[in-house]
């Protein structure tokens, strides 16, 4: 795997998960992995991130292990030497492309608008990631930019549902969605490993 064209491919849901608690980061990856997901975007939102991040890729290497929210040129180095395959930014500045380009690694840089798009095209970028996907116009507004930008793929993310999924799966720009409905919240509390497989069985099959 050497760009980002590649992440678009590994799963039709990527998951979007945030971890408040690293010991939960192993089981996690797993219990995605048992359902049929091989990829994981692990957020940088919480102090736990690195060290999760660390630990899937030490005990979990079967799983593509990536970096989300990357948002300051510092978060992508942190992310690679802490062992992420891939990195996702939910916007860009020149900086953070800069870092992001700098550690070698492939990466999904966000947009939400034509310019932006065009602009990371500009920089030989062809895979996205459309942020915030609902928010922003979500499956008319892909449907509408497919047309005068055809050479560019997204994984749209924020907002997409199970129910919704399959609206945006079923555009020719889209390679994969964003999703985080797939390690709830109350799941992760609860240490209910077995529920977030359940959702990743279905969500590798839309």
């Amino acid at each position: 795997m050497t760009t980002g064209a590649d992440l678009l491919g590994l799963s039709p849901v990527m998951p979007v998960v945030v971890l408040d608690d690293a010991d939960d980061a192993v089981p996690t990856a797993r219990a995605l992995l048992a359902g049929g997901i091989g990829v994981i975007e692990l957020t940088l939102r919480t102090p736990a991130a690195l060290a999760s991040i660390e630990r899937i890729a030490a005990e979990v290497p079967e799983i593509v292990i990536g970096a989300g929210t990357v948002t300051a040129p510092e978060h992508a180095k942190q992310a690679a030497d802490a062992g992420a395959k891939f990195l996702v930014t939910p916007g860009c500045t020149d900086s953070v492309l800069d870092a992001a380009f700098d550690t070698g690694l492939p990466f999904l840089p966000g947009a939400s608008t034509v310019s932006e798009a065009m602009r990371l095209a500009e920089r030989g970028l062809t895979a996205l990631k459309f942020f915030p996907a609902e928010a922003s116009g979500g499956v008319a507004y892909l449907k509408s930019i497919g047309g005068p930008l055809p050479g560019l793929r997204f994984c749209p993310t924020g907002g997409i549902t199970v129910k919704t999924a399959p609206d945006y799966l079923a555009l020719s720009n889209v390679g994969c969605i964003g999703g985080s409905w797939l390690t709830p919240k109350d799941a992760l509390a609860a240490k209910d490993f077995g529920k977030i497989e359940a959702f990743a069985a279905a969500a590798s099959k839309l």
